[in-house]
């Protein structure tokens, strides 16, 4: 197994970029500076290059490739987080619909704060039923500012 580390620095923080073979398992911010020599590999120089796309040059999808490691229910939450659009949002109820269970509404959101690649699998899009911030592993200032950037809160105001 080829292991491959990176460091992508954001306009909101640096963060830790891992890949194992030719995938992306990890995208996180990094709450300290990096302590560990990067190994760059072409998945995680595609990944810094797709996320200097995203925050410089309107990039509203990703193609590099992930293999998020998690359970089976996790990984469904994750697929359904990939199909909320750039500058939208979705909440946790509407994911658990999706899933078919409206009582996995707690079970969703503790996958969504579990996801380990984080603005590709877009967890950050995900706001409460009322519209309210809520939770973010990033913190709510990362979060919001993602929503800006991607002009979700603009659209959600629309609405009201």
């Amino acid at each position: 197994m080829i292991k491959g580390l990176g460091y992508y620095t954001s306009p909101i923080g640096e963060m830790m970029l891992q890949a194992e073979d030719d995938a992306i398992v990890l995208v996180h911010f990094l709450k300290e500076p990096a302590s560990a020599e990067e190994h760059r590999t072409a998945v995680i120089d595609q990944c810094a290059d797709e996320l200097d796309e995203y925050f410089h040059r309107g990039r509203k999808f990703f193609t590099v490739p992930l293999k998020p490691n998690g359970t089976t229910f996790q990984q469904r939450v994750w697929n359904e987080l990939v199909t909320i659009p750039y500058g939208r949002t979705g909440n946790y109820s509407e994911i658990a619909l999706k899933l078919g269970d409206i009582k996995a509404i707690r079970a969703v959101g503790l996958a969504n704060g579990q996801n380990p690649i984080a603005i590709i699998i877009p967890c950050h899009r995900v706001i409460g039923k009322n519209g309210d911030m809520v939770g973010y592993a990033g913190g709510l200032e990362k979060k919001e500012w993602l929503l800006n950037h991607e002009g979700s809160v603009l659209k959600q105001l629309e609405l009201f």
